[in-house]
């Protein structure tokens, strides 16, 4: 049985986000299972979701009637601020606050778009209190190298990759760790990967060999030591807007699991 444990972290918070171009790798159930996990772990952890489809929101029970992120982001953008405690929800089944997204989300390009400071408009929406009252707060980010993973990755102190372990799921991942490492030098020092994920592993398969030992090569120590398998309780997590962590099943251990990791890498 996995023991939950009670480390308590150096810092007030940690932003991580979960970012792939490549849709289809995990990046939401990641995003829902990590905090979920980590929140049985005693943390208090906010998810944004940073997504216009806004799938980890239909994941957390959001039936669509609420402020959403795009609220907030518009209102700073046209000076119309919305109170940032109107847009958190909380989902008592999945033990985590969240903030919801809808496909409004989507024309950030264009409201952004004459914005001063546009790459920084996230990162000043999070600096008051309610948002330090977290320790974790976790960003699913949008498939799509843009305006909005660039607004994620300015605010994060760190980010995870899940990567498909199929074939093909390395196409694509020398742009994110450029523009990672872009972001890193020019507006963000403290950014930096916290690890690597495998996600969808199957261990029947030479192609999942072949992908976790190229991620390995690639990475090295910062692929994660957690494999998350391929399984079809996700669906069933997934429609019954209830984590994995919180299902008698090996990928919900799994992500307890990531969670202990994440909690160990962020304390040193």
């Amino acid at each position: 049985m996995l023991k939950t444990h009670h480390f308590k972290m150096e810092e007030n918070k940690m932003i991580i986000s979960i970012a792939n171009q490549k849709g289809g790798v995990g990046k939401t159930t990641t995003a829902l299972n990590l905090a979920t996990a980590l929140s049985m772990n005693n943390y208090k952890v906010l998810v944004i979701d940073f997504d216009p489809q806004g799938n980890l929101s239909k994941y957390a029970g959001y039936e669509g009637n609420d402020l959403t992120v795009s609220d907030l982001l518009f209102g700073q953008a046209t000076g119309h601020k919305v109170n940032i405690d109107d847009c958190i929800r909380h989902s008592d089944i999945n033990k985590i606050d969240y903030i919801p997204s809808d496909i409004n989300l989507s024309s950030a390009d264009l409201y952004l778009a004459s914005a001063l400071s546009r790459e920084t408009m996230l990162k000043r929406l999070l600096n008051n209190d309610t948002i330090h009252y977290y320790d974790y707060v976790i960003i699913d980010c949008n498939p799509q190298l843009g305006v909005l993973l660039m607004n994620a990755l300015t605010t994060s102190d760190k980010v995870i990759i899940p990567v498909e372990t199929q074939d093909f799921a390395l196409d694509g991942l020398s742009a994110l760790d450029d523009v990672i490492s872009q972001i890193k030098a020019q507006i963000n020092p403290s950014l930096d990967i916290l690890g690597v994920l495998p996600t969808k592993y199957e261990e029947v398969t030479n192609a999942s060999k072949r992908v976790l030992q190229s991620l390995k090569i690639q990475y090295g120590d910062k692929v994660f030591n957690t494999l998350i398998h391929r399984a079809t309780k996700a669906t069933e997590s997934v429609n019954e807007q209830k984590s994995l962590c919180l299902m008698n099943c090996r990928i919900g251990n799994e992500y307890k699991e990531l969670a202990l990791e994440v909690i160990e890498r962020s304390n040193t």
